[in-house]
């Protein structure tokens, strides 16, 4: 599988403009009330006050980018001696008065009894500390169960090693006041809350420890979904895993993009009554005001204290385990048969497949093949055929005296903060014919030299036994053949490799789409992404290719230069996906919301219709087995006659 919630029933007050895109959004479609997931949410006065609190951080951020030095990379911080020495002046003294306080110290009795607890969690007991001959095995700890769930297998208990130990007794150890202890701690666990909830909903994975502690905070008790995602499982050795004929039946569904979410109906009948099928998706207004908590929390001056001293204490206490305790990890190490470095199990992330192979591999290729093929017509330009050699000529350039250092694709230092030279990194010696031509999968040979490396790669790979990569292919949104071509490219030049999966990067340039009038607008954009999709899992039959190639696909990434800043501040006031034609680039608030809402819907289709596509597997399997049952019947044969012989029970259909 490739990752809910209701509108409040209070709303903050809307502008002018508000209610015309809402007047706007009346008159192009209005959906039937969808299914959440999402507890339903009314604003407070709090949430309205971090609201604010949020827009005025984004101004803020705003007026420091257009007072910033274009050139400048890096803000150094004015320390004045005078100025830290009063701080912590202050500092004492309030918290000398807090000592005098009674509910200070009320509040450190309810901290002494959280951290006790909180230790007995994470620590052992004494006599685990003695060693393997008296050692007891410790459970791992295990993510709660909510009510109405299903229990977890117990995990395998496994020994603690004979290490060194260090504790820290005290109050709450934070090196800060109770008060603003009390404020990062609440905003913190809200943060994480917030974090497991769309973690949940996306299907993915929750730490189990992290989910321990918040256990007892848990604000939506509503039981999740039946849990992880499904992964398509590798083919086994002697399975085709370019095979197109076991491509489930269609379901002939009908899909519409409305509101930059898209919608399925059993019918067209289904899409004439707005009726579409109960598949959840995010609440704009929910995610919004999350997204306010996180501004407000990432400015809040007691939370960046706390955080700081907390990662400065662990990092120093990780070196004192070090150590203490250096000798025994190697020992215990050395002690490991047949495991080192270069046996574990290694997966390379965030690699774009342009990117997968070295210097030297690429240099290496391009040579062999300016070698081996020198007049093969690789590119056509005008209706004229251009071979490989009038390619170099034009570029006034020998393949023979290229080296490492003059095809100049390794990211150094000087491509730090700098997005415009990471990107000129990908063209090799500075020219872009030479990146269509190699690490393009649309061009006129259908990508086969590109082919060619990622499989030279992925060899290499299998070679090396225990390392796995997950490539990024680009999909742009400018096109929805982008997706076909994809798939057509990854099956006709074989591409599949046990150790490979797919990751889809998605780049954030709307607006320079938009700016040559390839795009009408930013919803276009994102049906290109994504309808493709829905139609390739409704509809397999009618699209073999693409439902193939989705099984070795993993997930969506979005991808841009993290330092520009967008003048508009996302919202549920914000212009939907349909109107928004204007040349700025959406936020990249927006971006996620949009392509998290439409992967959910999708993960959520995805999901019924593998249990759907069981289901008609079941029944078409035991009609084979009854009608053989009868031809067996007919024949004479006796139900005696074999141990195993079907019962009546078993005929029946689901």
């Amino acid at each position: 599988m490739l990752g809910t919630a209701r509108r409040p029933a209070l709303t903050p007050k809307r502008t002018k403009r508000s209610t015309t895109v809402q007047w706007l959004r009346r008159q192009t479609w209005e959906p039937a009330e969808m299914p959440r997931q999402f507890p339903k949410l009314n604003i407070s006065e709090v949430d309205e006050q971090v609201r604010l609190l949020a827009e005025k951080v984004f101004a803020k951020v705003l007026r420091e980018e257009d007072s910033k030095d274009a050139l400048s990379l890096f803000t150094v911080p004015e320390d004045c001696p005078i100025g830290q020495k009063e701080a912590k002046e202050r500092e004492l003294q309030k918290e000398l008065e807090e000592q005098k306080s009674v509910e200070t110290a009320k509040r450190k009795k309810s901290f002494k009894m959280i951290r006790s607890q909180s230790l007995s969690l994470q620590m052992p007991t004494q006599q685990d500390w003695k060693g393997p001959p008296t050692a007891s095995p410790v459970m791992s700890p295990t993510t709660p169960v909510l009510p109405g769930t299903t229990s977890q297998p117990t995990p395998v208990p496994y020994a603690m090693p004979e290490f060194q130990r260090v504790t820290i007794s005290g109050d709450y150890c934070a090196g800060i006041t109770v008060e603003d202890y009390e404020q990062a701690a609440k905003s913190l666990a809200k943060a994480l809350m917030i974090r497991e909830k769309y973690a949940r909903l996306a299907y993915h994975r929750f730490p189990r420890t992290t989910a321990q502690y918040l256990g007892h905070r848990r604000v939506d008790t509503t039981p999740p979904e039946e849990g992880l995602p499904d992964f398509h499982p590798p083919p086994l050795p002697q399975e085709d895993p370019y095979c197109l004929d076991n491509a489930p039946p269609n379901l002939g569904y009908l899909v519409r993009m409305q509101g930059g979410i898209l919608f399925v109906y059993d019918n067209k009948k289904m899409l004439e009554r707005q009726e579409p099928h109960s598949l959840p998706y995010p609440d704009l207004e929910t995610y919004t005001v999350d997204m306010s908590h996180i501004l407000a929390l990432i400015t809040d001056g007691p939370t960046k204290t706390y955080c700081h001293r907390r990662l400065n204490f662990l990092e120093s206490k990780f070196s004192l385990h070090e150590m203490l305790n250096e000798m025994s990890e190697f020992k215990e190490l050395k002690s490991n048969p047949h495991r080192d470095f270069y046996n574990v199990r290694k997966v390379d992330t965030h690699i774009h497949a342009a990117a997968c192979m070295n210097q030297k591999h690429l240099l290496r290729f391009i040579k062999h093949t300016y070698q081996t093929e020198p007049d093969r017509t690789v590119a056509e330009k005008r209706g004229r055929k251009i071979t490989l050699r009038q390619v170099f000529d034009s570029l006034h350039m020998d393949p023979y005296d290229l080296t490492v250092d003059s095809l100049d694709v390794h990211a150094g230092r000087q491509t730090f903060h700098r997005f415009d030279k990471f990107n000129s990194k990908y063209n090799p010696v500075g020219a872009s014919e030479l990146r269509d031509l190699y690490l393009k999968t649309e061009n006129y040979l259908g990508g086969e030299y590109f082919a060619r490396m990622v499989k030279e790669v992925a060899r290499e790979l299998e070679e090396s036994k225990y390392q796995y990569s997950e490539p990024r292919l680009s999909i742009y949104g400018r096109s929805p053949e982008e997706w076909p071509n994809l798939a057509r490219w990854f099956i006709q030049h074989k591409v599949y490799s046990p150790n490979m999966r797919w990751i889809i990067q998605v780049p954030r340039i709307y607006d320079i789409f938009r700016a040559k009038k390839l795009l009408p607008s930013f919803g276009k954009m994102l049906e290109n992404i994504f309808l493709p999709l829905f139609e390739a899992t409704i509809n397999p039959q009618d699209h073999q290719e693409l439902h193939l190639f989705l099984k070795y696909v993993t997930g969506f990434d979005s991808v841009d230069d993290e330092s520009k800043h967008s003048d508009h501040m996302f919202s549920d006031k914000s212009p939907s996906p349909d109107i928004w034609t204007s040349e700025q680039n959406p936020p990249y608030s927006y971006y996620l919301y949009y392509m998290y809402a439409n992967i959910m819907v999708l993960n959520n289709l995805r999901r019924r219709s593998k249990s759907f596509w069981d289901k008609i597997i079941i029944k078409k399997d035991l009609k084979e087995m009854i009608f053989e049952r009868q031809m067996l019947l007919r024949s004479g044969w006796r139900s005696d006659m074999r141990p195993y012989a079907m019962s009546s029970a078993s005929c029946l259909m689901p």
